[in-house]
């Protein structure tokens, strides 16, 4: 199957006609043909953007409202095919997590579409008698997304539902792994009849289409989820411009000695393997108090043994599917095998899995006494991994969580409340969990790393990406 990019309202190859082969990480199968885009598509898809953006600027946010509603219609329609495309193109387990991803896709175009009715500006008093100031939110212009693969419908549309509903263009680029999840996506929105130009996707390879996104003088914001690495590119490219960036994590779930620890386990095994442990907000460390260090790790490798079905992602019975590609795969095998030349203990799995159709099956692990300068304590696995490190005191949870050079969300489970509030007033995340996994979050609320940190700049969530996809005008009335 040849898939095409969507530019200015039709479905076109790449200008140079360079494709790459899609291939499944579950299945090893050819999904399609992906355009390969260079600079040129990315220009042509800006030029298009820019053409749209007067006429989709000047529609009422009602009217944008009733467009992104019908993307949501058309989603609803399509919910069994976008899950089947998800499952075979990203690796998730349909029932376990595919359709649960379709519709909070649905969920995240109804929201903004709503947000967007409520967006107000503000009428502040004036300082001359007889005059009054109007301060209006106006759109920037277009927006340009950069998306990643981990979840590859819901990410790109908490920032271009947001943005659309803002009165913005949109130029899209997603991952290249998930390119074929994205075309899917882009056909419910060609569906909705939105104008042309309005909704742009150019696939082709990041260095490339991502660049020419950021830097090109055509785009007036950009829009980035990702690793901390790529987002620095971006927001170098991007110099000048007002920028949304949500970046990488390695939130601890802290366990302290007064923890429920069934309701803990219960956390971690969220935390550390929904989406096969590809979260940015995934527990890429879980820091226990030693004192009952030992009983969680033995409860938490039970329940694993148990709990955690690795498979076909088209098994009912399956929890977990496999890793989207060999980067990840290949950081798993690195970071586990440090973190055993270090003196870790593997307590389950630890290993590639063997029998299947490709490679990329890595099982739920866990490793006990971890230390705290081990690659899998102190980087962004991105594997199903719980790397336990044992600890002594909140004091230390809180030095070790603050030590990190990211700041994007961390976890505590205590059954003193006044102790986790502790936690939450003295860690510098952008979001804190009290007795709750660390992958736990709502798609309306504040989202986003902490100044300083490696885990970027401003919030997604709701409405608050519209403060970055818009500015204020004044306007003076005498």
């Amino acid at each position: 199957m040849d898939l095409g990019m969507f530019v200015g309202g039709a479905w076109v190859p790449a200008r140079s006609h360079a494709t790459t082969v899609a291939t499944s990480p579950a299945t090893g199968e050819t999904l399609g043909r992906v355009p390969e885009g260079d600079r040129d598509d990315a220009r042509a898809a800006i030029t298009a953007a820019r053409a749209a953006a007067y006429g989709w600027g000047r529609l009422t946010a009602f009217e944008r409202a009733a467009l992104m509603h019908r993307v949501g219609d058309v989603i609803e329609a399509r919910r069994d095919e976008l899950a089947r495309t998800l499952s075979l193109d990203q690796g998730k387990p349909l029932r376990a997590e595919a359709y649960d991803e379709v519709d909070e896709l649905v969920a995240y175009w109804r929201m903004a579409a709503e947000d967007g009715k409520r967006l107000g500006g503000l009428l502040p008093n004036s300082s001359s008698p007889g005059k009054r100031a109007l301060l209006i939110r106006r759109p920037r212009g277009v927006v340009g997304v950069i998306t990643p693969w981990n979840w590859p419908y819901t990410m790109p549309a908490e920032l271009i539902a947001p943005a659309l509903a803002t009165g913005n263009t949109v130029v899209w680029t997603p991952a290249p792994s998930t390119s074929v999840a994205a075309v899917a996506l882009a056909r419910c929105i060609a569906e909705a009849d939105l104008p042309p130009g309005v909704l742009n996707l150019v696939t082709g390879p990041g260095p490339v289409v991502g660049d020419e996104i950021a830097r090109n003088p055509g785009t007036d914001a950009v829009a980035f989820i990702g690793s901390t690495a790529t987002g620095r590119l971006v927001a170098s490219a991007a110099a000048g411009k007002a920028t949304l960036l949500e970046m990488g994590g390695n939130g601890p779930v802290v366990v302290m000695d007064d923890a429920d620890l069934d309701r803990a386990v219960e956390g971690a095994l969220v935390a550390c393997f929904l989406c096969a442990g590809q979260s940015c907000t995934a527990g890429e460390r879980l820091l226990v108090h030693t004192a009952v260090k030992d009983e969680f790790a033995d409860r938490l490798a039970a329940a694993v043994r148990s709990a955690v079905r690795l498979g076909d992602p088209f098994d009912d019975a399956t929890t977990m599917g496999p890793l989207n590609n060999a980067g990840v795969a290949a950081k798993m095998d690195e970071h586990v095998a440090d973190a055993v030349a270090r003196g870790a203990t593997v307590l389950t799995g630890g290993a590639r899995a063997g029998s299947f159709k490709t490679d990329l099956y890595w099982p739920a692990t866990v490793l006990d006494n971890v230390p705290g300068d081990a690659l899998v304590a102190t980087d962004e696995t991105f594997g199903p991994v719980a790397p336990i490190v044992g600890i002594g005191s909140l004091d230390e949870a809180i030095e070790l969580t603050n030590a990190s050079r990211y700041g994007l969300l961390a976890a505590i489970y205590t059954a003193d409340l006044n102790r986790g509030l502790a936690f939450a007033d003295a860690v510098r995340t952008g979001w804190v969990n009290i007795n709750e996994s660390s992958n736990y979050w709502e798609s309306h609320l504040p989202f986003g790393g902490r100044s300083g940190s490696d885990s970027g700049l401003g919030r997604v969530g709701g409405a608050h990406p519209m403060e970055a996809f818009t500015e204020l005008q004044t306007v003076i009335i005498s």
